[in-house]
């Protein structure tokens, strides 16, 4: 018998027929970890899944990747679904891949917690970030449904609580594909207008599913861009999605939430009251103090005789005029004492009473004392002091003392 001799192409398309001939090739499911993962910028997606003892190439294709909840990494393990054909260019057979789920968690599981990576990683979740709520807000916005029952708890507790409130209703769906577009519009549109001082958005209980559009990208970066305080109340106390992270304030429930975005009308009126009361007793304790004081100062000297100010002062004025005449006048007389005393020593020491006593001074022409006989010549006139009048005479003879005796 001849030997039938194949062309490669031909070989395989003839292998390709005999797997795409299979039904267990066609809608099998494998398990094994990603590795050689790549996206290109057709959308297509191409990896490698493997085990501990062999592998298999993949591709999804942009249509079906486009249901995916996650994004495949890297050693992340998963549940390929679809079939197994061979590509006839390259020779080699791989799973064509329909459906990818992570293995032991769900897929929403896996994409909440990339997201939260993501997102807290931009800084979306720091606190600092964090905007504070108005004190006494005076309109409250709520992004939620309007069929819900959550809206109905939260305007009844708004309005119990705090009726001067506005609450303004922005109706949206909160489940499905429609709902995160639709809540991120209804948040544009608050901040734009600035409608409100503060805004409620979320929805009453339910599933992962339920809740998903309060895990979207969309939903979190409107938030976060929000200008306007928003409060994050979504399904119960143990449900925490990716706007309770972004939001400025996380609630564990709807009602919660209205119960944080204002205070209680009554706690404030019963406060007011005792402001009011304390207020009083204040001023009563104030008036009476007045009173007291005013009743002391009635009863003062100066106020019951006002010119005994002015007698008292000039009582005084009359003593320190006195007391400023003794010291002037005991000033004087120790003045006059001194200057006699003064006077007695120059009287004592006056060249006159010398004279008085029978001597006399002689002068030169000059009017220079003449101590020394030495100091003038015959014929040079001098003039002599007595005690009564003077003698201008002519030097005859001048004799000077012996100095060797």
């Amino acid at each position: 018998m001849e030997q039938m001799i194949f062309t490669v192409s031909e070989a395989n398309n003839f292998i390709k027929a005999l797997l795409d001939g299979v039904p267990q090739l066609q809608n099998i499911c494998v398990r094994g970890e990603i590795s050689n993962y790549k996206l290109y910028p057709s959308g297509h997606h191409y990896f490698t899944l493997k085990d501990g003892e062999g592998a298999m190439r993949c591709v999804m294709f942009r249509g079906n990747a486009s249901s995916l909840r996650f994004r495949p990494e890297n050693g992340m393990k998963v549940i390929a679904s679809g079939r197994i054909s061979v590509f006839p260019r390259d020779g080699a057979y791989q799973l064509y891949c329909t459906q990818l789920t992570a293995d032991g968690i769900g897929d929403l599981h896996v994409a909440f917690e990339q997201l939260k990576a993501k997102l807290a990683a931009e800084g979306l979740f720091d606190p600092s970030h964090k905007k504070p709520l108005p004190r006494y807000p005076q309109r409250i916005a709520i992004i939620t449904s309007s069929a819900g029952a959550a809206v109905h708890d939260m305007i009844r507790i708004l309005k119990k609580r705090y009726p001067i409130a506005k609450v303004i209703l922005l109706p949206v769906r909160v489940q499905g594909v429609e709902a995160p577009p639709e809540i991120v519009g209804a948040l544009n549109y608050a901040n734009k207008w600035n409608i409100a001082d503060v805004i409620i958005t979320g929805r009453g209980g339910g599933s992962i599913e339920d809740l998903w559009a309060f895990n979207d990208e969309r939903v979190a970066r409107a938030i976060f861009a929000s200008e306007l305080p928003v409060i994050s109340a979504v399904g119960h106390e143990p449900d925490v999605t990716i706007a309770d992270y972004v939001a400025d304030v996380r609630a564990a429930t709807p009602s919660n939430a209205a119960e944080l975005a204002v205070p209680d009308m009554a706690d404030l009126l019963r406060a007011l009251k005792s402001a009011d009361e304390r207020m009083a007793r204040a001023q009563t304790k104030r008036v009476a103090l007045l009173r007291e004081r005013m009743q002391v100062l009635t009863e003062k000297r100066v106020l019951r005789d006002p010119m005994a100010f002015v007698n008292d002062k000039r009582e005084l004025l009359d003593h320190v005029q006195k007391e400023l005449c003794a010291a002037a006048q005991q000033r004087v007389s120790q003045r006059r004492e001194r200057f006699v005393a003064l006077a007695a020593t120059l009287d004592a020491i006056s060249p006159l009473k010398v004279l008085g006593r029978g001597y006399s001074m002689v002068r030169t022409q000059s009017g220079a004392l003449l101590k020394d006989a030495g100091a003038v010549c015959v014929g040079e006139k001098v003039n002599v002091q007595l005690e009564r009048g003077a003698l201008l005479c002519a030097v005859e003879q001048v004799m000077e003392e012996d100095k060797h005796g």
